[in-house]
């Protein structure tokens, strides 16, 4: 496992401890005049929230996988929220602004919704006529805008969970070369994966009904549309794991959760072998195999866009782990042998067809 990936597993294991032991520990009412062993409790906590949770989002999260800084407040938020919920009612009125805030918030949600209903309603219609995934053609469009890239590449996930789900959408997908030997590309593992969903969802609105049936009804809601991404997860991984698109990009999907898109002429080398994890632990593989068949080599790094784009992490070399390793080599290396020969053509019509200054036209 990678360094940042260990960190972001580490972070979120610490701080679930933190949050749960306040939950727990931290008593209704405290007397903020007693003595120190008294308001120990609360003193752990503030430290604990407020400078051990952000501190190790900040270097475990954002500086570990070279996090954009304003997600910082992810962490802020989630501390406040905490804070506000578990301290001694002397203190948690404190942070009465988290309740205030709550209405200008859901109208944004609810607005927000509203335009993704849109958004997939217009998705869906559009992903008829696509002949590839429409993360790609997100990337495509906003290459130029690293803002409106960062905000429309999450929203493109949801019309492509649609998108790869239901076969008619998805018909005149490109043909995948080859196939990541992932665990999504097992009928077994898609049908555990929607049941442990289903069940999931019931047990939380159990568990949750008790304390507010809105709550329960959203969040089971919630868990049970996760049916829609972990089947195109497994069509994904089984139908569409690495193919060339009409642009000559190399698309890779490690299922449906992330994806990497090279371009051809960023490829330095491709070459076939056997490469082991425990010789490069902090290399970035795709696959479940003990050894990657595939090494990939950039000119310039690449974004590889991890957890439906939300962790984005650039690489300068990619390990690959493929049923038929020797049909990706030859694949690529025709594609760019292509399409250097299209280039140099095309270049070569351009010198032709160039005036020189001074030199009168012919007629």
């Amino acid at each position: 496992m990678r360094r940042p990936v260990k960190k972001r597993i580490h972070f979120f294991v610490v701080a679930i401890a933190i949050f749960v032991s306040g939950f727990q520990f931290l008593p209704e009412t405290i007397n903020l005049q007693g003595n120190l062993l008294t308001l120990m409790p609360l003193f752990l906590a503030v430290f604990g929230y407020f400078i051990v949770v952000p501190l190790l989002y900040w270097f475990w999260v954002i500086k570990a996988g070279q996090q954009k800084p304003w997600k910082m407040i992810l962490a802020l938020s989630l501390s406040c929220a905490c804070a506000r919920y578990s301290f001694p009612t002397d203190i948690a009125h404190h942070f009465e602004f988290v309740v205030y805030i709550k209405y200008p918030i859901i109208a944004v949600v609810l607005i927000f919704e509203f335009y993704l209903m849109w958004t997939i309603a217009k998705g869906l219609w559009n992903a008829r006529k696509l002949s590839g995934d429409p993360r790609v053609h997100t990337l495509e469009k906003y290459k130029d805008n690293e803002k409106k890239l960062a905000v429309a590449l999450p929203m493109a996930w949801e019309p492509a969970s649609w998108y790869y789900m239901i076969p008619r959408f998805s018909k005149n997908h490109i043909k995948a070369i080859c196939q990541l030997n992932v665990n999504a590309c097992s009928s077994m593992h898609w049908g555990l994966s929607i049941f442990a969903c289903l069940v999931l969802g019931v047990l939380s609105y159990y568990l949750l009904m008790g304390w507010s049936e809105i709550a329960a009804v959203i969040v089971a809601t919630l868990i049970c549309y996760g049916v829609i991404f972990l089947t195109a997860n497994h069509r994904v991984a089984k139908y569409y794991s690495i193919y060339l698109n009409h642009d000559n990009k190399l698309v890779i999907n490690k299922a449906f959760w992330s994806m990497i898109v090279i371009n051809l002429d960023d490829i330095e080398k491709a070459s076939a072998g056997e490469f082991n994890r425990d010789e490069q632990s902090e290399q970035l593989i795709l696959g479940r195999g003990q050894c990657a068949n595939i090494s990939l080599t950039f000119k310039t790094p690449q974004t590889y866009l991890a957890m439906l784009g939300q962790f984005p992490e650039q690489v300068e070399r990619l390990w690959l782990d493929v049923d038929a390793p020797e049909t990706l080599i030859k694949e690529i290396n025709k594609a760019r042998t292509s399409y250097s020969n299209l280039s140099v053509r095309e270049n070569t019509m351009i010198d032709n067809n160039t005036v020189v200054a001074g030199t009168p036209c012919p007629e």
